[in-house]
């Protein structure tokens, strides 16, 4: 059963403002997590209820709700940036 996807406004700020060429493979991974909210590879972050999924050397963060089938897309940036936040 597919879970519903939700940007922030802050995620989708930083997600347009990705190169063209990560902008498209970003993209790509987030509409995975529909399908699949816990992809190989994925990490939790220990501290937080939140999840990363690697993109090159671009890390999207995101939390899931069970529950109500849902992932919430928190931050999206590079690996140097995304956990300064």
């Amino acid at each position: 059963m597919k879970y519903s996807l939700y940007i922030k406004p802050s995620a989708k700020k930083e997600l347009f403002d990705l190169p063209v060429k990560v902008l498209k493979k970003v993209d790509e991974a987030i509409i995975s997590l529909k399908a699949n909210p816990r992809p190989i590879g994925c990490k939790k972050l220990k501290p937080f209820d939140l999840f990363r999924i690697r993109v090159g050397s671009y890390r999207v963060v995101y939390q899931i709700d069970d529950k109500r089938r849902k992932v919430v897309i928190i931050g999206i940036g590079h690996r140097r940036e995304i956990y300064r936040k």
